[in-house]
């Protein structure tokens, strides 16, 4: 590309006034392939507008997680949150993200107790005492995609599973702290594993984040273990999720065979995740969907 060509990122800019110093920082950085260190495709790299419209979606995202907030509570039936979390994302102009995604028949994904996560909202599931909920959002505004999680515990929860809520809270916090423009993917695993394993609580790893915003799901995966400066070279303008899926027991997981999406744990233990949608910034980062 030639420094007074268009800049390859959509923003209508010269690339001399874009992004040719950020290319030219990336190509002076070496990487290791035996560590898996790659330079990010500059298709998942954000312009402005793509910020902004990540932002307006995450609005309407974080809206909706705290009006499940207001209204969850016990003998709800998980469909009636669905349905009122549709409603209001539909309202407000955006299209919930996971409906009809490869076949999910619902809104959004509500997973309790031994489920790690895509429970399907349901008549039938009734929210009981000292049940931990884990209700997950994907909002599409205008195109543009935001992704976030939060725990709810129901009642009188015990205090094995109020730690666990807590623990994993701690550690998509600590994973969130690891991402620094310049660093790599594996420093995000590598800081929330060693504080699950110093809480004597395992790490899924069958599932992890993922970047976001232009798609529901783009490059890179986020593996929420792992080791540090592995993976792919973060870098200001990406997008992606910190979602670590903590378990109580093992970490092995299974989906079930007859609805094809609900993901349990296999030893039956408890698991709790937290999620947000995050920017690298120029200096560290910016939370769009919480």
């Amino acid at each position: 590309m030639h420094r007074n060509d268009l800049c390859w990122c959509g923003s209508g800019l010269k690339y001399k006034r874009c992004h040719l110093d950020f290319d030219e920082k990336i190509a002076s950085i070496k990487l290791d392939p035996r560590r898996g260190q790659i330079k990010p495709p500059h298709e998942i790299i954000k312009n402005e507008k793509d910020i902004a419209g990540i932002i307006k979606s995450g609005q309407i995202n974080n809206a909706a997680l705290d009006l499940v907030a207001d209204n969850i509570k016990e003998g709800m039936d998980t469909l009636t949150l669905n349905d009122m979390v549709h409603k209001f994302i539909v309202d407000n102009g955006g299209i919930p993200a996971c409906l009809n995604y490869a076949g999910y028949p619902k809104s959004i994904c509500i997973s309790i107790n031994n489920v790690v996560c895509h429970g399907i909202p349901s008549k039938d599931t009734i929210l009981k005492d000292g049940d931990i909920v884990n209700v997950d959002i994907t909002t599409i505004f205008d195109g543009y995609f935001a992704d976030a999680s939060r725990m709810f515990m129901i009642g009188n929860v015990s205090p094995e599973a109020k730690k666990l809520v807590e623990v994993t809270k701690k550690c998509m916090e600590l994973g969130i702290e690891a991402v620094r423009p310049w660093h790599f993917v594996g420093d995000i695993g590598a800081m929330i594993q060693k504080y699950a394993h110093a809480n004597n609580y395992s790490v899924v790893t069958a599932l992890g984040g993922h970047g976001v915003g232009k798609k529901f799901h783009e490059e890179p995966f986020v593996n929420h273990a792992g080791e540090k400066n592995t993976g792919m070279l973060l870098v200001p303008g990406m997008v992606l999720t910190v979602e670590p899926m903590i378990n109580i027991g093992g970490h092995d997981v299974y989906t079930d065979e007859k609805d094809g999406w609900t993901v349990y744990t296999k030893d039956g233990s408890l698991s709790a995740q937290w999620e947000k949608t995050i920017l690298i910034t120029q200096t560290g980062t910016q939370i769009l969907a919480d």
